[in-house]
């Protein structure tokens, strides 16, 4: 098992991800380049596609039908949250929020492996490293930001529909919107996600 490193805050504002639902072609490059880079076995996935649709038809009252109907893709990992759950839970510490950037880890030199970070993340962001019998969950990849590089899902997306950097910036540049069909309500864990929404995509849309 490799020894817990502590890299230093990449960033001393709160940092984000903006994921541009209406881009997202389903590729999962992403993911893919994710689990590479972590080399995770099968099953173990930090980032991961999803494919959101629902909608229908209904009559207009005039003999006709209205069409709602949607599909689209979501690319989720961890939110590095402002209020993770994961964090509150953990009863050794080991999940924390880094000073600076907001960065959320793993410190595997204190983690047992009881699995209530897992349990608690509503995005389900923690997973377990069966070889280790830790936990284990995306970094942001802050040794390649360290470097002066991009995490691999931002650099690898081959339509730019991740970005990232401080999610007051984020913001301010994309709006504010992280409630879409398919995520849970970010009212439990305030995510620094922002979302532009694919059409169909925002909450209340029936």
């Amino acid at each position: 098992m490799t020894a817990f490193v502590e890299f230093k805050p990449v960033s001393n504002k709160q940092l984000g991800f903006f994921i541009d639902s209406s881009l997202c072609s389903g590729c999962k490059a992403c993911q893919v380049a994710c689990k590479d880079k972590n080399d995770l076995e099968v099953g173990r996935r930090f980032r991961r596609i999803y494919t959101v649709q629902g909608g229908g038809f209904t009559e207009n009252g005039q003999g006709g039908y209205l069409n709602n109907v949607y599909a689209y893709n979501l690319s989720v990992a961890c939110n590095h949250c402002a209020d993770p759950a994961c964090v509150k839970n953990c009863p050794t510490t080991a999940m924390h929020k880094r000073e600076g950037d907001g960065i959320v880890r793993v410190n595997t030199d204190k983690c047992i492996g009881c699995g209530y970070c897992s349990w608690s993340c509503p995005y389900g962001a923690p997973q377990m490293n069966h070889e280790a019998g830790q936990m284990s969950k995306c970094d942001f990849c802050i040794d390649l930001q360290a470097k002066g590089e991009q995490p691999v899902c931002v650099a690898t997306c081959p339509l730019g529909a991740i970005k990232y950097g401080p999610i007051d910036e984020l913001r301010a540049k994309y709006g504010t919107l992280s409630d879409v069909q398919g995520l849970p309500d970010s009212a439990i864990t305030h995510p620094n996600l922002v979302v532009k929404a694919h059409s169909g995509a925002e909450m209340g849309s029936k």
